[in-house]
């Protein structure tokens, strides 16, 4: 296991301060804020800490209230909303500075067979065949050496590899609204189902507002030519998967409208299995 990756899991690993109530650390992200997949997996670490090891999460749905500030910790507060047969449901408010940042509402099911079917996996080059964050980015004259270096540190610890061109690598022009990432954490993890659903909760926040800026030929914060936050952000997750083998985060958007885009995607196994569906909206705008 990589430091960095061992880093970002003590990270995500919340001492419990009381009863139903967690502090996390934080950190900066690429931007000077809270990194937004961050709040969500250490929420998402909270609810499934009061929830029985049999139940794994199925889906969650979060709003980001406020901007978070990475020099402070967030305290995670669960209420047990609901304990059925099948289904436990939880809800978390992420706390800074005595006001809320973060709303998680997260439902856990137990294992049952059922109806089985699911959509084709779109093709997508090997992952091995693709150049690495490092690679791609040390390529990018365009981008200030600190902008590459801070997106160098928040990947250090998942290996994330574009299909195609990023948005801040390639932009003037509109291109389909369609992002194709692999990734994968760079190190193996233990079999705890959580902290694998954890780890792709974490990741999905990073890339899925690529798509709105493709339409528009936008090369996002890197350049300067938008700015934006995440909203609210919703996961279902369908099937069992590892977070430390090849992922493929299969992203689209189809509206962008009133200063708001909406990303979609599906992340599927390397094998074809579809894992999970996401689903974001975003603040993106044009400065003035």
């Amino acid at each position: 296991m990589s430091q960095a990756l061992q880093d970002l899991l003590d990270l995500l690993d919340l001492e419990q301060i009381e009863e139903d109530i967690f502090r996390g650390r934080s950190r900066s992200a690429v931007v000077p804020r809270v990194f937004g997949g961050q709040v969500a997996a250490q929420a998402l670490v909270a609810a499934g800490r009061t929830v029985p090891a049999d139940r794994p999460a199925h889906s969650l749905h979060a709003y980001f209230l406020r901007l978070g500030d990475p020099g402070a910790p967030i305290v995670y507060s669960v209420d047990r909303i609901r304990d059925g047969r099948s289904f436990t449901t939880r809800r978390v408010v992420a706390v800074q500075h005595g006001k809320p940042i973060f709303h998680l509402s997260a439902s856990f099911q137990t294992y049952e067979e059922g109806l089985d079917h699911q959509t084709p996996m779109p093709p997508a080059p090997d992952p091995e065949t693709l150049p690495t964050s490092q690679e791609r980015l040390r390529g990018y004259d365009h981008l200030a050496p600190e902008v590459v270096e801070r997106f160098l540190e928040a990947r250090e610890a998942i290996d994330l590899r574009y299909v195609d061109e990023p948005p801040y690598g390639r932009f003037g022009e509109p291109r389909e609204p369609h992002s194709q990432v692999w990734f994968r954490t760079n190190g193996k993890l233990d079999d705890d189902p959580l902290l694998h659903v954890v780890l792709a909760t974490y990741v999905s926040d990073m890339t899925l507002l690529d798509s709105v800026l493709l339409a528009h030929g936008r090369g996002g914060w890197a350049v300067g030519d938008v700015v934006g936050a995440s909203l609210d952000h919703a996961m279902w997750f369908h099937r069992p998967f590892r977070a430390d083998e090849w992922l493929l985060y299969d992203q689209e958007s189809p509206s962008a409208h009133g200063g708001r885009g909406l990303g979609q995607a599906r992340i599927h196994t390397q094998d074809g299995r579809l894992a999970i569906s996401v689903i974001q909206e975003g603040v993106v705008r044009v400065p003035r």
